[in-house]
């Protein structure tokens, strides 16, 4: 087990813990439990460079996003976001770097060309929802609840909105958004917000197991798949047709894609290249 490189933080103790397992797995643990994980702009500058350096980084091959203490992330804190109500400008400062920067970092677990897996043992809420649906893949323990209840305090969830919606079908989402009740693990995966549910407890090891098998293959091929899938989904059907075929044969040229297909015909085990 190796430990990434640590950004400094003014706290006592690291707000975002860091280490690569086996498998070349990366784990980024959020670790403001006193605070519900919420996405302070320091958590949030810490996840941003934590990205960027996996993004380098060609020994880890997938990322597990998990949390310490009783929640996975109640979203912004909602202290720091107030703290400039009685500026000049109301704060409105503050608000737009708060959002801008939490936005950006949402985005780039997206465009990581590597998998990320979020492990989920209790509530995500807000921009914590927004986190879990920004990951490539979600494994959620049966206690784990999902929620967007920024209706209840007059703040409409419109960031968190924007990953949701690309998660769950619209009827789905706009109940939650209108609503702000919790989903359920097992609702949350019917709807299609995560993948998998399993004993409360055992959600990290999963999320874990998981990102173990797709880090077995090809690192090139994956970065080229999930690029290509977010890609394509913004396009009309025929243009996502024409940029996906563009992409397959550009893959078939790869030295992975012709070692892997004859290492099929071959009936062997393929020694990827990651090129």
């Amino acid at each position: 087990m190796t430990a990434l490189p640590v950004i400094a933080t003014t706290n006592s103790s690291p707000i975002l813990l860091r280490e690569t397992i086996d498998g070349g797995v990366a784990v980024l643990t959020l670790n403001r439990p006193a605070a519900r994980n919420s996405l302070s702009l320091e958590l949030i500058a810490d996840l941003q460079a934590a990205l960027d350096l996996i993004a380098r980084d060609d020994g880890v091959r997938a990322v597990v996003i998990a949390a310490n203490g009783p929640a996975f992330c109640a979203g912004h804190d909602l202290k720091e976001l107030t703290a400039h109500r009685n500026d000049a400008d109301r704060g409105r400062a503050s608000f737009s770097r708060i959002m801008t920067a939490c936005s950006a970092m949402m985005q780039a677990i997206v465009l990581l060309p590597k998998p990320v897996v979020a492990a989920v043992h209790g509530i995500a809420t807000a921009a914590g929802c927004q986190l879990v649906a920004s990951c490539d893949l979600a494994v959620a323990s049966e206690q784990a609840s999902f929620a967007t209840p920024g209706v209840d305090i007059g703040l409409f969830c419109s960031t968190p909105m924007v990953a949701l919606s690309r998660n769950v079908p619209r009827k789905q989402a706009m109940h939650m958004l209108l609503t702000g009740e919790p989903v359920r693990a097992d609702e949350a995966r019917a709807i299609g917000l995560v993948n998998n549910v399993v004993p409360h407890g055992t959600e990290r090891d999963a999320a874990i197991a998981l990102a173990q098998r797709i880090a077995r293959k090809s690192s090139h091929t994956i970065k080229i798949g999930k690029e290509a899938f977010y890609k394509q989904a913004e396009l009309s059907l025929a243009d996502a047709y024409q940029y996906a075929a563009q992409v397959m044969t550009e893959n078939m040229m790869a030295q992975d894609a012709e070692e892997g297909i004859g290492a099929f015909l071959e009936k062997r085990e393929p020694e990827w290249k990651d090129r």
